[in-house]
């Protein structure tokens, strides 16, 4: 951060020794170092706070992601099940159709008899032997 020489250092420590004195430099210097720990912990803990705003917006943003691309899937499922409703709606008409031609001309091989071969107005035969 700061680009001091060993040089320029010991000048600057040399002037504080003058300067302050003897007596108070040990409790200048802890001073000093206390001071020199609260800046360092208040830079980490602002550095920590971007970096926590920071995940949160990218989590928010993978959020919207997610949501638009749910929605887009949802649109897209509601069309094909449209479009097979459609369909199934086209055959059951096709059926329909197919199924009241049949009933118009009853002498298609495909038309089941509805009565037996024995006579219709007989009474249906006893089973139990006196």
């Amino acid at each position: 951060m700061f680009d001091f020489s060993f040089s320029e250092l010991m000048v600057v420590m040399v002037v504080a020794l003058i300067v302050i004195g003897p007596e108070r430099l040990p409790k200048v210097a802890r001073t000093m170092g206390h001071l020199w720990g609260r800046a360092q912990r208040y830079v980490n803990g602002v550095k920590a706070d971007i970096e926590r705003d920071m995940a949160i917006e990218e989590y928010r943003q993978l959020q919207q992601k997610v949501q638009a691309e749910a929605g887009a899937l949802e649109q897209s499922v509601k069309q094909v099940t449209q479009t097979a409703d459609q369909r199934v709606q086209q055959i059951n008409e096709a059926v329909a159709k197919l199924s009241s031609s049949d009933q118009a001309t009853p002498n298609q091989a495909t038309h089941l008899p509805t009565q037996s071969a024995e006579d219709p107005s007989a009474p249906p035969p006893d089973n139990k032997s006196a």
